[in-house]
């Protein structure tokens, strides 16, 4: 089988890859020949069984692996995880893409009866990590001189840009941040040939979707919305992040991609 990457040494980047739609990309670019730098946050109990699928991963698609139990938004911590991706790549390794997959995010009602309640500091801390970012990320890999001459950025977004779910308030206002984020990433580093795009998945059965307060009614709705009645599925969405990196796809630049069967259209 060919591989679209393979003994090119290049390299995908992918913050949040220890579950969902992280992973799953995670194990699509794999198996094109990409080589991973994976980073996730973990419980010390969950760790080695993370780092058992990562091996896993590479082990079976012979790339090359990196992986970070570290917080993304830390400056020393970026800089740490480019610098040790500096010394793995050599001289002529490059970053062919880096893959935004943050679901750190607080979601708290605006009103209630005795629970607590949406603040100031949830805002920041879910923008910090869902939004802002990327744009460190990019800057920082971009400063290093790491990415390719064609280069991709690709984050992902939710229906919830713009419906309002209850509890969803800092988390909508990420995935609103984190879109404007992309297009002017797409616009700003065009002449570098880097390339910014936001995916919008469709209702995915993940950790971090089953987190959200009456996530089970938004499950019914989705399947009844969907042309094909069925939820998207991690794997639907790491298919369209391997699309993006293709070079038949250089010329898509600064969108948001619906991604959900055409749940989008009832």
């Amino acid at each position: 089988m060919v591989k679209e990457f393979e003994n090119k040494n290049e390299w995908a980047i992918i913050l949040g890859a220890s579950s969902g739609l992280g992973l799953a990309t995670a194990k699509k670019l794999a198996k094109e020949g990409l080589n991973l730098s994976l980073i996730y946050r973990a419980r010390k109990s969950d760790v080695a069984s993370v780092e058992a699928e990562f091996e896993t991963i590479a082990s079976a698609n012979k790339v090359k692996l990196l992986h970070f139990n570290k917080d993304v938004v830390k400056p020393g911590n970026r800089e740490f995880i480019l610098t040790e991706l500096q010394h793995a790549m050599l001289e002529n390794g490059k970053v062919k893409c880096l893959v935004h997959s943050i679901a750190k995010g607080n979601l708290k009602p605006m009103t209630s009866n005795g629970d607590r309640e949406l603040q100031n500091d949830d805002f920041h801390i879910t923008m910090e990590n869902m939004a802002f970012s990327l744009y460190d990320w990019t800057k920082h890999i971009f400063d290093k001189k790491l990415f390719s001459e064609d280069a991709r950025v690709i984050s992902f977004t939710s229906e919830g840009n713009k419906k309002a779910w209850r509890n969803y308030a800092a988390v909508s206002a990420a995935k609103v941040a984190l879109e404007a984020i992309s297009r002017n990433i797409a616009l700003e580093f065009a002449r570098y040939g880097i390339k910014a795009n936001c995916i919008e998945a469709g209702v995915t059965d993940t950790a971090a979707f089953r987190m959200i307060p009456g996530n089970e009614r938004l499950r019914e709705y989705a399947i009844k919305r969907n042309p094909s009645k069925r939820l998207t599925t991690p794997e639907d969405v790491a298919n369209v992040v391997y699309l993006l990196t293709k070079e038949e796809s250089k010329w898509i630049t600064g969108v948001t991609l619906p991604v959900n069967g055409g749940e989008h259209l009832s």
